[in-house]
């Protein structure tokens, strides 16, 4: 079952993804970290971490040497909060993979 209202093309391809078989990518989930020392919990939604771990796999990181060297570069841009930028890198990223259709 969809959540939103059909919509033609791409948008209406993104809402598809929105159906109640697929609620669990969007339930946050906590996992937690050291970054230099310091022990961190990042919460991001299921679908985001998913990303992470593609990323992960492709640079050939394992998630706390992935978190960490984010950390140490996106904070320059955005000095509080590591969960922002970890959405707008994972949203970065998935601009450059290829996209197949079913």
């Amino acid at each position: 079952m969809s959540i939103y209202v059909e919509s033609p093309g791409v948008l209406g391809r993104m809402l598809h993804a929105c159906t109640t078989e697929q609620i669990s990518e969007f339930v946050p989930q906590k996992r937690g970290f050291r970054i230099h020392g310091h022990s961190t919990t990042i919460r991001l939604e299921t679908a985001f971490w998913h990303v992470l771990d593609d990323m992960g796999r492709e640079l050939g990181m394992d998630m706390p040497v992935l978190i960490e060297t984010i950390h140490d570069q996106c904070l320059v841009a955005n000095d509080k909060n590591l969960a922002s930028c970890l959405r707008v890198i994972c949203l970065k990223y998935t601009e450059t993979v290829p996209q197949h259709d079913p």
